[in-house]
């Protein structure tokens, strides 16, 4: 799916007016009839609705709804929020309807004394600013909204909680924008959905199709995308009946300190399960009884030093390299790392440790092989490409530091956004919170590398990758809940997620 700016999602409802063709008060109600929809399917009769209206587009979106709940037989109300003399044509006519169709109540919010008296137990629709909004709320309509924020009811918002600006919110006033439970979205989300500090206003998003012209969509251009599950059916290869195991490559991964042996185990052991036909893990000497008896599948490399890695040698045979997961940042680590930086033109990833250790020496980035992978955290992101105020402040510099360092970037959250070097962002849909959990990213760097090994392009690798690890964490997490959900869970679902993955192709196994 592809994520629009604001202003080009209007230019997408233009198209559409023009040359489905229809007209824009039906579209609006096409809208509106989604919206009924949702409503009537999650709420019974019991709920009353109130509806608080703007003078816009949003607005009239809101008063088709009050329209439909009415002919439903839903206890209705709508409080206009007038701040202004002037209303869109479409939320004339709305008004126009609703008045002479049916008898629901309409007041006018022309000063907050008029704000009338909500229950815990109402619905309230939120229909005062749409996605056109371009500057902070205040005045009149920031009071009714933060009337309704201390209301206690639920809280739906269509298209965009009002207030919230569709991108960058940098310099927005936070007070004054509706937190909503619910919010349902035209056709695509907006990008301020996709950032955490934003969560508190959108709650959950939900995307209503409302039949946007399908030529507008495919021809207008972006840089943003939501990964799914039928974006990576394609990506998977096929396993032919005469493979054998040289054909799915051979990786190394370089991981492991005294104490935290553990991310070396759970990053082989998720390579061999993502498919990967070998797997050497090259360790410190502590860890040699430890992963040869926990995983007897995997090959071993034991390093000159007892406790850390101090070199690595021998890369050439291998098909692709992966290192940091539980490595710390000793100074012998660092210089290894130097070393294999100046020496390796193999596909890389670099987590955890690897990346604490270019943070301590950002000069050693430009040494990256291109189109090497980063999986940071947010906070070992900014310690190599520094501070970020917001979530929409941090996907720049994401774009900027792929762009500079002709990197891939996976930058783990809620919803992983994978930058590649021409500047495209992928975020991903699969996953839960149950999986911020110890050793999750180690899984994710085994996975990762085990598809560099079998051939995949290292954007593939990254966007299959975090897609599959997300997708094993909801499968293991729909038996255990959440707070039961540790790393092995994931790795002994990988298969399990390839398998849903491949589901809906009958041709495939």
């Amino acid at each position: 799916m592809k994520i629009f700016r604001c202003g080009q999602i209007k230019e997408i409802d233009d198209f559409t007016i023009k040359n489905e063709p229809v007209a824009s008060i039906d579209l609006m109600e096409r809208a509106a009839g989604q919206l009924f929809r949702w409503c009537v399917n999650r709420y019974d009769r019991t709920k009353r609705f109130i509806i608080f209206a703007g003078p816009g587009n949003n607005g009239g979106d809101g008063l088709a709804l009050a329209r439909m709940l009415h002919s439903a037989r839903f206890e209705t109300q709508v409080y206009y929020a007038k701040f202004t003399d002037t209303t869109s044509d479409d939320w004339e006519i709305n008004r126009q309807r609703l008045e002479k169709e049916t008898d629901v109540l309409f007041r006018i919010i022309s000063q907050i004394e008029h704000f009338p008296l909500i229950l815990s137990d109402d619905v309230v629709i939120d229909a005062i600013f749409g996605s056109g909004l371009a500057r902070p709320v205040q005045g009149l309509p920031a009071d009714v909204i933060r009337k309704i924020n201390s209301s206690g009811a639920e809280v739906v918002s269509i298209d965009i909680p009002s207030g919230l600006f569709g991108e960058d919110n940098s310099n927005n006033l936070t007070e004054n924008i509706i937190k909503a439970n619910h919010t349902l979205s035209f056709q695509f989300p907006k990008l301020a959905f996709l950032f955490a500090e934003n969560e508190i206003y959108t709650g959950e998003w939900i995307i209503l199709p409302i039949g946007l012209h399908p030529k507008a969509i495919q021809d207008t251009e972006t840089s943003f995308f939501l990964t799914e599950k039928k974006d990576i059916l394609p990506l998977l290869k096929k396993r032919n009946k005469f493979d054998h195991k040289g054909i799915y490559g051979h990786g190394l991964l370089i991981a492991g300190s005294y104490g935290k042996m553990g991310a070396a185990v759970l990053g082989a052991k998720a390579a061999l399960k993502t498919g990967i036909g070998l797997i050497t893990s090259h360790i410190p000497s502590c860890g040699y009884t430890v992963l040869q008896s926990s995983l007897p599948e995997a090959m071993v490399i034991t390093d000159n030093s007892e406790n850390v890695i101090s070199d690595i040698k021998d890369m050439d045979h291998y098909s692709a390299l992966a290192i940091g997961p539980g490595t710390g940042t000793a100074r012998v680590t660092q210089n290894a790392l130097h070393k294999l930086l100046l020496k390796c033109r193999k596909p890389i990833v670099v987590d955890a440790d690897g990346l604490n250790i270019l943070g301590l020496n950002k000069e050693w980035l430009s040494l990256l092989p291109e189109e090497s992978i980063l999986t940071p955290h947010p906070k070992e992101f900014e310690r190599i490409a520094g501070t970020a105020d917001n979530g929409y402040n941090r996907l720049e510099k994401q774009i900027e530091f792929s762009g500079k360092y002709r990197c891939i970037v996976v930058l783990k959250g809620a919803l992983t956004s994978i930058s590649t070097p021409d500047g495209r962002v992928c975020f991903n849909t699969s996953g839960n919170p149950g999986m911020a959990t110890a050793g999750s990213g180690d899984v994710l760097t085994g996975i990762i590398l085990s598809l560099l090994c079998q051939g995949y392009s290292p954007e593939n690798a990254a966007k299959a990758g975090v897609f599959i690890q997300g997708l094993a964490g909801d499968i293991a997490s729909s038996s255990s809940g959440y707070e039961a959900l540790i790393a092995s869970d994931i790795i002994n679902n990988i298969g399990n997620a390839f398998m849903k993955i491949r589901s809906n192709n009958s041709n495939d196994s």
